[in-house]
């Protein structure tokens, strides 16, 4: 039986993966506020009045603009913190470090995608739907596979 420690450690290649996805999806996340400052400075809309008295700016709440990033901001998070967890579970079922690599890579590059075809260069469906389930299943599938393992 391998040993907890041997798993959460800087030896192992599945964890190093994953602690370096998840530092990457960690910036991608905290970046969609800047890219939502982004549309609002440029627009001159926003959603406090004291905010919009600064730049002489209106309050808004339905621009088209501001309101995709913010969506797009919030699907990351309701699909990121799961993988966050789940991704750490899965390092302790011990996986092959080829496959658990090749799925926080599908993970990290798919949820990269999504936003750049969401919020920064819209892109006709089905191209958010490919990057949306591209990220999911891998999650899903590793979900399966933590509660096999500790089932």
């Amino acid at each position: 039986m391998v040993e907890v420690f041997d798993l959460l450690n800087f030896k192992n290649p599945v964890f190093t993966s994953y602690l370096f996805w998840t530092g990457v999806l960690c910036i991608k996340l905290m970046m969609m506020s800047f890219l939502t400052a982004k549309h609002r400075f440029t627009k001159n809309v926003f959603a406090n009045p004291e905010d919009a008295a600064t730049k002489k700016g209106k309050v808004k709440f339905d621009d088209e603009d501001v309101e995709r990033v913010r969506r797009a901001h919030l699907n990351d998070l309701e699909n990121l913190v799961p993988f966050f967890i789940i991704g750490l579970l899965y390092v302790l079922t011990n996986p092959s470090h080829f496959l658990a690599m090749m799925l926080y890579r599908m993970i990290g590059f798919c949820r990269i995608a999504h936003t750049f075809v969401y919020a920064v260069y819209v892109i006709p469906q089905p191209a958010r739907a490919l990057a949306f389930f591209g990220a999911l299943a891998p999650t899903i599938y590793m979900a399966v596979q933590v509660v096999m393992a500790f089932y």
